[in-house]
């Protein structure tokens, strides 16, 4: 009876030779064989060619194992990433406030970061006229060191006394010519510090607008004619109208008075802001039924909550701000932890 011969055991797999070992291994022996022959026959082998032709043979070494590697990386490389879209438009939204508001600016900039991200380019830029007293002066100075978000007109802190002419006049010395030659800004905000705005609804309502002669926001119900104009909690015109109110007349010689009623008056004599568009819920190319801007709702209010709320005014202490956010559930993503507790 045989023996069963034990089974052969199958031989490892050789590794593969990359290409700048499989050159180098070519050219190394010449190398040695030109050091070699040197050594020997010094006579017929003068140092000078020695040296001429071992830099030829390494800097021919080197200038293949570079180009090998090279083509070897580059081959590795994944693909370039597509060109990020450009945004649905861009908004400056100028919030108005005053310097000793800080925890109001705070709050503002806490609700902004914990914000889902949207397709438009958004810039929050918290309004203040002229600081008066120095310890205004320094703190505003960190805020502006630590958050860039704050802007500094030449005016009087009274927003019935020229601020709002003052911002808008001012934005197109401030802004032209700061991107890349197209205009800065499709559209521009005045808003409150007293104001929530959730920024998803925000962007769908202005990206159907127009880019042109837009007045956008929440019609004053005494204002729906004559003339007709949006209340203060956020109202948003097109950068072409912004620009008009630089510099006609029309503006600069009515900037007194009550500042929403006076932007409804400058285009209606301007001739101006003929894309009407109202969160009000009423008219004017809206396609809801109940306000999407509004006034916070309490007993007897003739506001409710809505789910594509847009934004939520008069949230004038901190209650207001607890009852407003609840609604919306905005702490909804807050995880457990054994650092803290809520209950």
């Amino acid at each position: 009876m045989t023996k069963q011969q034990p089974s052969a055991k199958p031989s490892p797999a050789r590794p593969r030779l990359t290409k700048t070992k499989t050159i180098a291994l070519l050219l190394l022996p010449l190398f040695l064989l030109v050091l070699i022959g040197a050594l020997n026959f010094p006579n017929e082998f003068h140092l000078q060619g020695l040296a001429t032709l071992s830099a030829s043979a390494f800097t021919g070494f080197v200038t293949a194992a570079t180009a090998a590697v090279s083509a070897n990386q580059t081959a590795s490389l994944p693909a370039a990433a597509p060109a990020p879209s450009p945004p649905a438009f861009r908004l400056l939204m100028g919030v108005f406030t005053i310097a000793d508001r800080v925890e109001e600016r705070a709050r503002l900039r806490l609700v902004r970061e914990l914000q889902p991200p949207v397709a438009a380019h958004i810039d929050v830029k918290f309004v203040l006229c002229n600081l008066t007293r120095e310890e205004q002066r320094m703190l505003i100075a960190l805020e502006i060191m630590r958050y860039d978000d704050i802007m500094i007109l030449q005016c009087w802190e009274n927003v019935n006394s020229g601020k709002t002419y003052t911002f808008f006049s001012s934005l197109p010395a401030m802004f032209n010519g700061t991107n890349d030659g197209d205009k800065p800004y499709d559209f521009v905000m005045k808003t409150d510090d007293d104001t929530y705005f959730r920024f998803p609804e925000l962007v769908e309502s202005l990206r159907r607008q127009p880019r042109e002669d837009v007045y956008w926001g929440h019609v004053h119900e005494a204002g729906e004619h004559n003339p007709l104009f949006m209340r203060g909690m956020g109202y948003v015109l097109s950068w072409d109208l912004v620009e008009w109110i630089a510099t006609t007349n029309v503006t600069k010689n009515n900037t007194m008075g009550s500042e929403d009623t006076l932007v409804g008056a400058w285009l209606r004599d301007g001739g101006k802001g003929k894309n009407v568009y109202s969160t009000r819920g009423k008219n004017y190319n809206f396609d809801d039924t109940k306000p999407v801007q509004y006034d916070l709702p309490w007993p007897g209010s003739q506001y409710t909550w809505v789910p594509n709320t847009i934004s939520v005014h008069r949230l004038k202490d901190r209650q207001k701000w607890a009852t407003t956010l609840s609604y919306f559930n905005v702490t909804a993503g807050l995880g457990p932890s054994k650092l803290y507790h809520l209950d």
